[in-house]
């Protein structure tokens, strides 16, 4: 590990006669910071009316004057290296040391992007092995709120065995594959809550503004305004009772028990309060691109999760200010083996909400991890994969090397007689991973029901067929909450479950 004199210095010089407040940056800003490499970086924070504030780093220097005890300034655009010293001065002088300069990403979601790395599958290696002090790692502190925070505490560390031993999992392989291929230095901040569903990771104003979403508003403010009532009442009448804490009931009397206040309902699954405190303070730290992995929480509600999801994606990107800022997520793992024949799966029709973002929502990349699952345990502990396969959708979709990011991706399908031939994306070398038959296709007929199938290899098509349903009309793959189809392409990657149909899913009215 790098000394304290190299590493974590902050140096706080204060002028003596200075009566306001100190220049004081956003909680991201601190020693070790890693600032996003060749755009425009802004710098922001909080100050004393009409102070002067100059931020410099190298021979780059931009000054602003605080007002309403705020300021803010852009950096010229950088390129990557490091390490910098940056100095932000006042009143005060903020001394920054060793910050790089490279591609940050935000890595964000529930339990499985919360995954530490020490518990991950060959976690004590990997823990072992993490030592490189050109990846950074911040965590963002959990918290929620009912009103947007404009920051937070935390502190940038070296990745070293020590600060990577309790770091995401998925993300720190995300960044080590990133570091391999790339050369240059890379931040990652976490953001992560376990077992929170989306709709607390997006905003008021962006839930308020659509149809669908707006009811998860309306429930959350009305337990609120109950709470409100509750609490006032247990105000009146704690007042009211004058009677000194220690005075004794007078003979013969029942013990008066105290009153206890009411319990406020905003939690980490309430609707906007982990946006408002572990994303909106964050905003707008020069980024790359998004990292999530989410979903498993909304299972329940996945036919709501095909807006949801894309809202908040366009929530976050406005407030980053770039409307096609990269985002890569995971599409969920399988978990529970208890399908013995083809049948309905809210996990699936969330997979399929995954699915359909990636396909319309545009400079967003899926990862699929079909093969990765444990049907006992919701978090799969193979996580260097799920990094890595995230790593490659980042050096397509956002560096533009040509590497096959993607496994098979359904593109159309077609009705021939008594079978359908369906037509394959990133299709090169399309084949049962292990040889021998696929599985997982199912086929129905105009009623609905869907049959085990078999499926057939042609060139970057599949043709599925089954003597139950002569007069096929939909085909799906991988429906099952524990999914266990092998189709695969020559790069070794599974292709993700879909359905060709539009029948009603069971979530629809959730």
């Amino acid at each position: 590990m790098r000394s304290s004199s190299l590493f974590g210095l902050v140096i706080l010089t204060v002028s003596a006669s200075m009566a306001d407040a100190d220049v004081k940056p956003n909680g991201l800003f601190t020693a070790g910071a890693v600032l996003q490499r060749e755009r425009p970086v802004p710098i922001w924070g909080t100050g004393s009316e009409g102070e002067r504030v100059s931020v410099t780093i190298g021979e780059r220097r931009a000054v602003t004057v605080s007002r309403n005890g705020r300021w803010s300034v852009f950096l010229p655009p950088l390129a990557a290296g490091g390490p910098y010293t940056l100095t932000i001065a006042g009143h005060n002088r903020i001394v920054l040391r060793d910050v790089l300069v490279g591609d940050v990403y935000l890595c964000s979601g529930q339990s499985n992007m919360e995954w530490p790395l020490s518990l991950a599958r060959n976690g004590a290696e990997a823990v072992s092995d993490a030592r490189d002090p050109q990846l950074h790692l911040f965590s963002v502190p959990k918290s929620v709120s009912d009103e947007p925070l404009t920051d937070m505490s935390g502190m940038w560390q070296p990745c070293t065995p020590e600060s990577a031993r309790g770091f995401s999992a998925t993300a720190y392989f995300f960044g080590r594959s990133l570091r391999k291929h790339l050369g240059v230095p890379i931040g990652l901040i976490q953001s992560t809550w376990s077992g929170t569903p989306a709709e607390a990771w997006t905003s008021r104003a962006t839930l308020a503004s659509i149809p669908m979403l707006s009811p998860l508003l309306a429930a959350h403010d009305a337990e609120k305004a109950a709470y409100r009532k509750a609490l006032a009442d247990f105000e009146r009448t704690r007042e009211a009772d004058t009677r000194p804490a220690d005075a004794a009931p007078p003979e013969g009397a029942p013990l008066k028990a105290s009153p206890k206040p009411p319990v406020d309902s905003t939690d980490k699954n309430s609707p906007t309060a982990l946006y408002n405190s572990m994303i909106a303070p964050l905003a707008p730290y020069a980024i790359r691109g998004v990292v999530l992995y989410q979903g498993e929480a909304n299972v329940g509600a996945a036919f709501q999760y095909q807006t949801l999801f894309p809202a908040l994606i366009a929530n976050w990107r406005a407030d980053w200010h770039e409307e096609d800022m990269p985002f890569l997520f995971v599409q969920i793992a399988p978990f529970l083996r208890r399908q013995e024949t083809p049948g309905d799966s809210a996990w699936a029709e969330l997979r399929e909400a995954q699915r359909l973002t990636s396909r319309t929502v545009q400079n967003t990349g899926m990862a699929v991890i079909t093969d990765l699952g444990d049907e006992t345990d919701i978090h799969p502990r193979d996580k260097q994969p799920v990094g890595e396969r995230l790593a490659l959708l980042a050096r397509s979709l956002v560096y533009g090397e040509e590497v096959e990011a993607y496994g098979p991706v359904y593109d159309s399908a077609r009705v021939e007689d008594d079978h359908i031939v369906v037509h394959f994306l990133h299709a090169n070398g399309l084949r049962a991973a292990e040889g021998g038959a696929l599985r997982g296709f199912t086929i129905a007929g105009e009623d609905g029901i869907f049959v085990n199938a078999a499926a057939v290899v042609h060139g970057d098509s599949v043709t599925v067929s089954s003597p139950q349903t002569p007069h096929p009309i939909a085909v799906r793959y991988g429906w099952a909450d524990y999914p266990e189809g092998n189709l695969w392409n020559a790069a070794g990657l599974p292709a993700s479950p879909f359905r060709t149909d539009k029948f009603p899913l069971t979530t629809e009215n959730k």
